[in-house]
């Protein structure tokens, strides 16, 4: 009794919290549409602050005691649904993603069909579709956020639990209806209104987040970034290196690192110009990142000359080298319409002992370059260093003696450090 007479007052600020949901949607509407106009970049905001507007505008006419327009009652359901299917594709939009104009239509249109026949939206059944129909764009718009991959993890966890909740929520109200007795049909509009105000600010909340991730991101990459290759540069090599050195140093495995400078650089600017040499240095980025791994780290590191540094010992920096080698080889033998027959000289040096300074390392890698250019060049030099321990480096002898690589490699290109020398 206590609950039904809760209930039954509660009804009585359905018109109050109606105007209310109403007011917040539109103003959250407008406010995300003068943001799009201050970002024109983030298309998605207009996207957004127009299913919000839309919204607005199927509560008001859904909650309308005299509309002005006589208008069937199945259009603010069909509008509230065409808002959820323009917020499902403008967060597509934002992640780089085609727009689905069937997502944006279906619910309207399963709303519509499903009006058509006599008697199924009334008596509260209406009421029922719609909160069926909600929570799945809920989920599909979780879906699409859980893909995206940029923002951090405090963002993700939002963007993923706050729809859940929504839509689960959204459920409430069927509870209600299907357990209630019967006259408090009130009641459950009521905590309806209520979760429609509660999903408009979570999600405007969400979009915000998104937003704010986006543009850390945009900044974050720009830091740490080659414009011209879209390589790590120097300064986020250098971060990311220490990482890498620590992790396999702490594992007691090996790193090594790769210098490559193509060969013959400047005549190719002076013989072709600066625009064909950009060309060049971006084939480079795009073939180097192609013959290497996921947990390799690569960065230009200045003019022609790039570095990486990945985990492995001399088998690995042999054949990564080589790799990059023969492909930039073959792909440099012609650069647009000129053929150019561009390659690459590399010096790798290898470090089976903790990392103490990767300067240090960087510099081996460097005099093995320089020792590369001396043989010829378009050749790899490889310096597996005196820093091992003597366990480390039986150890690595006796892995080299059972591999085929073990036995100095005699193809193109490589030429290794002579111990007795």
């Amino acid at each position: 009794m206590l609950l039904a007479g809760t209930l039954q007052g509660a009804s009585l600020d359905l018109p109050t919290l109606s105007l209310v949901a109403v007011c917040i949607a539109g103003l959250l509407g407008v406010f995300l549409i003068i943001d799009w106009m201050q970002q024109r970049n983030v298309r998605a905001l207009a996207w957004w602050g127009s299913a919000y507007l839309i919204g607005a505008s199927a509560m008001a006419l859904g909650t309308m005691p005299s509309p002005i327009i006589k208008l069937p009652p199945q259009v603010p359901g069909a509008l509230t649904f065409l808002a959820c299917g323009m917020i499902w594709n403008g967060v597509r939009l934002f992640q780089g993603r085609r727009i689905l104009p069937f997502a944006t239509f279906i619910g309207a249109a399963v709303w519509l069909g499903v009006g058509q026949i006599p008697g199924v939206l009334e008596n509260g059944n209406g009421q029922i579709v719609g909160a069926l129909i909600v929570p799945i764009y809920t989920f599909f718009i979780a879906m699409e956020l859980w893909r995206e991959r940029r923002r951090t993890r405090y963002s993700r966890a939002a963007a993923i639990v706050v729809p859940c909740l929504h839509a689960g929520i959204f459920l409430v109200p069927l509870a209600m209806h299907a357990f209630l007795p019967a006259g408090h049909n009130a009641a459950w509009l009521t905590v309806f209104t209520l979760e429609t105000i509660l999903y408009a600010v979570g999600t405007a909340f969400i979009v915000m987040l998104m937003v704010k991730d986006h543009h850390v991101h945009i900044y974050r990459t720009a830091a740490s970034t080659d414009p011209l290759t879209g390589l790590l540069n120097r300064r986020a090599f250098m971060e990311n290196a220490l990482t890498l050195c620590k992790q396999q140093g702490k594992r007691g495995e090996p790193v090594a690192t790769l210098m490559f400078d193509l060969d013959y650089f400047k005549s190719i600017n002076d013989r072709f110009g600066h625009s064909v040499g950009d060309d060049v240095l971006r084939l480079f980025g795009q073939v180097v990142r192609a013959s290497t791994r996921a947990d390799d780290i690569i960065a230009r590191f200045g003019g022609e000359e790039f570095i990486a540094i990945v985990p492995g010992g001399w088998e690995s920096a042999s054949k990564i080298s080589e790799r990059v080698r023969t492909s930039f080889e073959a792909a440099g033998a012609k650069v647009g319409n000129h053929a150019i027959a561009a390659t690459v000289s590399i010096g790798a040096a290898t470090c089976y002992d903790a990392v103490t300074s990767i300067d240090a390392l960087i510099a081996r890698a460097d005099a093995s370059l320089y020792r590369a250019k001396h043989e010829g060049r378009n050749r790899v030099y490889i310096d597996e260093g005196d820093v091992a321990s003597e366990r480390t480096r039986m150890i690595a002898a006796a892995r080299r003696a059972s591999s085929s690589e073990a036995r100095i490699p005699i193809f193109a290109g490589l030429s290794r450090r002579n111990r007795d020398g």
